[in-house]
């Protein structure tokens, strides 16, 4: 296959688009659901405590949320392609750092890093389908990438569950770090330069600051970034916590909580291609607004169900539900806050990305730490959160979007 010439934009198919953009997406799913059944394991083999054990979550993911505000403004500079690039390796090259810590300190510091080199693949291939679609169209392809990489969520638990049986949480980091090496060789082979060079910006942290501003001062923009935080806040919630809640509270083991979870996954991706079915014929406000609405019920009967105590087939159904309905959501409220910004697709991106993931990683830990991890817990925060989400997509979404 020839590629195009160094700088040369080009555009991809969409099945290639969805494939190759779907791996990269991944990053963030693949970092932490893999392990993610070997947390209470990681704990006792450091000997720390369970809050500190969903800190190394917490740490990618403050990392993943972070380094998007680089790697995205210096793809909208240098192109797509070499940040990337650098991403990838860096992410290969710590995850095998991940799998030889020898203190909860030293992987707290090798997570983060690991997430920072990761967030590239997660806000440049978001800044890459807006420099190929819009519209309607740009709605259509987040949802066909969300089935893509919405499928590592269903893998890697199931996978991590089975790799359980032969090898320890540092093993899980050292397939990680061949997963990094693999995509890796997506990049260099399968993705063309997609920015056209008079698209790019040559200034330096003024023309950043400048991009940055123009995003923000945005109404559409900043009113999806509020939801998105607070949508954020449920999910990390949902990720660091549902491992000890259903393993430690209601006796799964760790192949049922990994079955519990991919089910989870795959109500997020029927979601998702459910909004791609109906998208073009409610648009993606009224789609939007319907998913997050849903997204705060399904917390809701959550937090019913922890209270009254019910059994665990009750608990995993709402988790079921809440994932169906964030998937439904998702790609239009990204496509609403991106729609006026093509030329900084990737400051954007960034700027979308961090509140997605600088949040959840810092409040989790702390309801965590403050009352304990338990379904209540878990789900008081879920739902508050959701309800956050909710009312910013209400209260402001709706009318900047109709403007």
């Amino acid at each position: 296959m020839s590629l195009p010439a160094r700088g040369e934009p080009a555009r991809m198919g969409t099945l290639r688009a969805m494939l190759v953009l779907g791996m990269l997406e991944a990053f963030g799913p693949l970092s932490m659901d893999l392990y993610l059944p070997q947390l209470p394991q990681l704990a006792a083999s450091l000997g720390t405590t369970e809050a500190l054990a969903q800190v190394t979550m917490s740490a990618c993911m403050i990392g993943l949320g972070l380094g998007q505000l680089v790697a995205g403004p210096l793809s909208d500079r240098l192109g797509r392609r070499l940040p990337l690039l650098v991403g990838v390796a860096a992410f290969a090259v710590l995850s095998a750092v991940c799998a030889v810590a020898p203190t909860i300190e030293l992987l707290l510091v090798a997570r983060f890093l690991q997430g920072l080199a990761g967030s590239a693949g997660i806000v440049i291939c978001l800044a890459i389908a807006r420099d190929q679609f819009e519209g309607i169209e740009l709605s259509r392809m987040l949802s066909l990438l969300f089935l893509v990489s919405g499928t590592a969520p269903i893998i890697a638990p199931v996978v991590g569950g089975q790799l359980a049986r032969i090898m320890d949480w540092r093993g899980i980091f050292g397939v990680l770090s061949g997963i990094g090496v693999i995509l890796l060789l997506v990049v260099v082979f399968l993705l063309p330069e997609t920015l056209r060079p008079e698209a790019r910006h040559g200034g330096g942290l003024r023309v950043l600051r400048a991009h940055a501003g123009a995003v923000l001062g945005d109404r559409l923009f900043a009113a999806v970034l509020c939801a998105s935080a607070g949508a954020g806040v449920a999910f990390f919630t949902y990720l660091s916590m549902s491992s000890f809640v259903l393993q430690d509270e209601f006796g799964l083991s760790p192949q049922s909580f990994s079955l519990a979870f991919a089910a989870g996954a795959l109500a997020s991706i029927v979601g998702s291609q459910s909004s791609r079915l109906v998208v073009r014929r409610f648009g993606p406000l009224r789609v939007y607004l319907g998913g997050v609405t849903a997204t705060l019920v399904a917390t809701t009967t959550f937090l019913v169900l922890a209270l009254s105590g019910t059994g665990v087939a009750g608990v995993v159904a709402a988790l079921v539900g809440f994932m169906l309905c964030a998937g439904l959501g998702g790609p239009n409220g990204q496509t609403l806050a991106l729609a006026h910004h093509g030329a900084r697709a990737g400051t954007a991106s960034a700027l979308l990305g961090m509140s997605s993931f600088l949040f959840g990683p810092v409040l989790a830990p702390v309801a965590a730490g403050i009352v304990g991890t338990n379904a209540v817990t878990m789900a008081v925060t879920m739902t508050l959160a959701a309800a956050v989400a909710a009312i910013a997509a209400w209260a402001f979404v709706r009318p900047a979007a109709r403007e």
